[in-house]
């Protein structure tokens, strides 16, 4: 079985050098999240379809439809403060992860854009997590 942080590396290696263009995943919208390893404490960079909503960036702990969540989910519960890379922009964003309403929302369009969520969804007994990041505009205190 291939590793899969070998198949992620060459990704993110052609991620980067193409202004976020990776062959074979022309269809699905993919960034790059980094989060701080939760037990680790070192940062880790995945590859992770996403989808927009507005000024924020949705994403979706799918794994393939897996019976676990993926590790950067974990990482990212425990450390909500992210980096992502979309195309050629990067920038801070923090991760929350939605419920109810809000989530059935999101999910449903990621799967009516990307039928292969729909596949993930029963290929697995647990709620894929939907993620909503939101771009960090200031280390300033609000008010």
């Amino acid at each position: 079985m291939p590793d899969p942080n070998d198949f992620n590396a060459k990704i993110i290696q052609e991620f980067r050098a193409n202004g976020g263009k990776v062959n074979g995943w022309e269809g699905t919208p993919l960034l790059l999240l980094s989060t701080v390893g939760a037990k680790s404490g070192l940062q880790r960079t995945n590859p992770v379809a996403y989808l927009r909503d507005g000024d924020r960036v949705v994403i979706f702990g799918s794994k393939g439809g897996a019976p676990s969540h993926p590790d950067w989910f974990h990482n990212l519960t425990a450390n909500p403060r992210v980096t992502v890379e979309l195309g050629t922009e990067k920038f801070e964003a923090l991760a929350r992860v939605t419920t109810g309403e809000a989530r059935e929302r999101l999910w449903t369009e990621q799967k009516s854009r990307n039928p292969g969520f729909a596949a993930y969804e029963q290929g697995t007994s647990r709620e894929i997590p939907v993620v909503v990041l939101t771009p960090v505009t200031s280390d300033r205190p609000s008010e």
